[in-house]
C-alpha cells in the first residue's frame, strides 16, 4: 500500500499522466480509499511541486505536466467516490476567468487547475469574460472566491468593471476577490478594491487559501 502510494505521489510530482493513471488503477485493485490516495499521495504531490516552483527548480511547463497527472489520477478515483458516496472536502467555490476584451489563456487555466487539484470547486469561464458574467456566475453557484485574469494594460480596467458589478449586485460581501496578470500587481489590487494579487499559480493558491481562512476566522469572531 504505501509503495503504490509512494509512486503515485512520484507520478505527480515528475508529471507522469499515464503512469499516474496506471498507479491509481493498481491503487483502486488493493483496496486504498481514494480519499486516502489523495490526501496522502496526489495532494502531497502537488505541494511538492510547488515548493519546488517557489524554490526556482521547476517552472511553468513542470506546474502543468504535474497538474495533468493528477488529473489523469483523478479521473480514474472520481467515479468511485461518486458511487460510495463519498466525497474530497471542498474548501471553497471559485469562480474564475479572464476579463472581457482580453483573450489569453494559459496563465488563468494553470490557476484555475491548480486550485481545482488541491480542492476547490473551480468554474472557470474562459477568455473575454463580460462582467456580468462573473456576477451571474457567482449568483448561481454561490462562490465565495472571484478570480479575475487580465493581461492587457487595455483590459486591466475590466478587473475593476467587476468589482464594481458585484457591488451593484450586492454579492461583493459574499466574495473575496483576487487578480493576476501581467500588468498588474498589489498596488492595482489596492487601488480597484480587490482583496488580493498573486503573482502566478502557485502562489494565487496559497493566496485563495489564506483569504477564505481569514473570512471564516473574521465570520466566527476569533483574532478579533
Amino acid at each position: 500500500m504505501v509503495e503504490i502510494l509512494n509512486q503515485l505521489q512520484q507520478a505527480v510530482i515528475l508529471g507522469e499522466p499515464d503512469q499516474a493513471r496506471e498507479l491509481a488503477t493498481q491503487a483502486l485493485e488493493s483496496s486504498i480509499a481514494p480519499l486516502t490516495a489523495i490526501e496522502e499521495a496526489l495532494n502531497p504531490g502537488m505541494q511538492v511541486v510547488g515548493d519546488r516552483y517557489e524554490r526556482g527548480e521547476y517552472f511553468i511547463p513542470d506546474l502543468m505536466m504535474a497538474a495533468e497527472a493528477m488529473k489523469a489520477a483523478m479521473a480514474v478515483f472520481e467515479p468511485v467516490l461518486m458511487a460510495r458516496r463519498e466525497q474530497r472536502q471542498v474548501l471553497g467555490t471559485v469562480v474564475i476567468g479572464t476579463v472581457e476584451g482580453d483573450i489569453h489563456e494559459i496563465g488563468k487555466s494553470l490557476v484555475a487547475t491548480m486550485l481545482s487539484t488541491v480542492g476547490f470547486r473551480v468554474h472557470d469561464l474562459g477568455v473575454d469574460v463580460p462582467a456580468s458574467e462573473f456576477v451571474a456566475q457567482v449568483r448561481e453557484t454561490g462562490a465565495n472566491v472571484v478570480g479575475l485574469s487580465a493581461l492587457l494594460t487595455t483590459t486591466m480596467r475590466n478587473q475593476e468593471a467587476v468589482i464594481a458589478a458585484l457591488k451593484e449586485a450586492g454579492l461583493r460581501e459574499q466574495v473575496k476577490v483576487i487578480i493576476g496578470g501581467a500588468p498588474t500587481n498589489p498596488e492595482w489590487a489596492q487601488i480597484i478594491g480587490a482583496d488580493a494579487y498573486a503573482e502566478n499559480a502557485n502562489e494565487a493558491v496559497e493566496v485563495v487559501r489564506r483569504l477564505l481562512e481569514n473570512h471564516i476566522r473574521g465570520k466566527m469572531g476569533i483574532g478579533r
